[in-house]
């Protein structure tokens, strides 16, 4: 039986009243990251040297582009909402509140597992054959782009038993209220030099945006209000992009100091409204579509490893980039920026699609057996601490790569912490107890 052929058994026995716009969207999101990633990242060999330019500075006008790749706030708000129906079902039944983090983590978490440890082995067989440490780092740093976001997210869900608490007693005022204090993050951060403090809006921008996805799973939502959004979103933005002068591009840019993204401003809470707004303003035409086989079995089939394909697709870009480099720099002598560059893209997104296929085969069952439902509590302080490790051991590794300068040049806190808390939090050495 083919893989086609299961997500279509499984479309047809979807339940009708299941909210198949939120799973669209996450998979669409996830979908445009990797080819934001794909598309603005451009390799280039000019003789015997090779560079790993971004087309963001290139070609600055190009940068308007990444408010339709930027597309975190979508996933955080689906998140949201995919959080409260898991959690308010749950929470009628003690035995499944239990295990609730514990499942939850084991779909974010266990799919990482292969990723790190395969980094950690390629970065000591490199360092042992003397690959320059820059490049180890400076290749490391590109494939783990993707682990900054898990950091965040994963916070963000073990709060999820408060923060839902706190919608339901004080609704969208939950999500005005970071925004808000984000704002003030910004006049003072930025405007009085406090940089430090931008940092905490992470926090606060995230939290937001993830209580607007209750505010859509309790159905508060009407077409004036999520207009409304998509206004609100529009002023701000012109505001920041105009007269306070915030930059254009949604994720950090080479050679740019002032980052969007790296902490996020409340122009990323801005491009989170309007995308939120446009998207709940479609949903309804999206959610019938869907009522149909083939596009719900597409989204299925694509949602079953939609992990791995987050995880692992720069891995891809740069394994395909090496190789290239070893038969000459094949396809990387184009100038980026250039209309046949342009021109080449969709062979450039094809190769790297195909490159991605025996990815998928190899690791996408540890995503499956991630997803398989099962009985493993952990409990609240083994929880907690887990999810802490992890998020220390992702955050070494988005700054620092998986290098160092200590013993086998390999950074032992970020790789150590993460599969650390990764088997706390997810309750890995009890994975053999029956399945419920």
């Amino acid at each position: 039986m083919t893989a086609m052929t299961r997500a279509r058994e499984a479309a047809r026995l979807t339940p009708k009243n299941r909210n198949r716009a939120a799973d669209f969207f996450r998979v669409l999101a996830i979908c445009f990251v990797v080819l934001g990633h794909w598309i603005l990242v451009a390799p280039f060999v000019s003789g015997n040297a090779f560079e790993l330019r971004s087309i963001l500075a290139e070609q600055p006008r190009t940068q308007y582009l990444t408010w339709v790749f930027q597309v975190m706030p979508i996933f955080f708000f689906v998140g949201g909402y995919s959080n409260a129906a898991s959690w308010s079902s749950a929470g009628k039944v003690p035995e499944k509140r239990q295990v609730w983090a514990t499942v939850r983590f084991r779909r974010l978490l266990l799919p990482i597992l292969p990723l790190i440890v395969i980094w950690a082995v390629g970065t000591v067989v490199g360092h042992q054959v003397g690959t320059r440490s820059d490049l180890l780092r400076d290749i490391s740093l590109t494939a783990l782009i993707p682990v900054w976001f898990l950091a965040v997210y994963i916070m963000v869900t073990l709060l999820v038993p408060v923060t839902y608490g706190i919608w339901q007693r004080y609704g969208l005022w939950s999500a005005t209220i970071p925004a808000l204090l984000a704002i003030m993050v910004d006049v003072i951060g930025i405007g009085f030099g406090q940089t430090w403090l931008r940092w905490t809006n992470y926090a606060l921008i995230w939290l937001a945006v993830h209580q607007l996805g209750y505010w859509w799973w309790r159905g508060g939502v009407t077409g004036i209000r999520a207009g409304l959004l998509v206004l609100i979103g529009l002023v701000w933005m012109t505001v920041l992009m105009g007269p306070a002068g915030y930059s254009v591009s949604m994720v950090s840019v080479a050679g740019q100091d002032f980052s969007n993204s790296r902490p996020p401003t409340t122009a990323m809470a801005a491009l989170g409204a309007v995308q939120i707004g446009l998207m709940l303003l479609t949903s309804g035409f999206v959610s019938r579509w869907l009522m149909r086989e083939t596009p719900w079995a597409v989204v299925i089939l694509v949602g079953q490893r939609i992990m791995t394909i987050y995880l692992w697709h720069l891995t891809v870009a740069v394994a395909v980039i090496g190789l290239s480099l070893a038969v000459g720099g094949t396809g990387l002598r184009l100038t980026p920026g250039e209309g046949i560059w342009w021109v080449t893209r969709p062979i450039w997104v094809i190769v790297l699609a195909l490159s991605l296929v025996p990815i998928l085969l190899i690791f996408g069952p540890v995503e499956s057996e991630a997803r398989l439902p099962g009985n493993f509590p952990v409990g609240l302080v083994r929880t907690v601490a887990g999810t802490v490790l992890t998020c220390a051991g992702l955050a070494a590794l988005a700054l620092y790569g998986t290098t160092s300068t200590g013993f086998l040049g390999l950074n032992w806190p970020g790789v150590g912490l993460t599969i650390a808390g990764v088997i706390l939090v997810t309750g890995l050495p009890m994975s053999g107890q029956k399945r419920r």
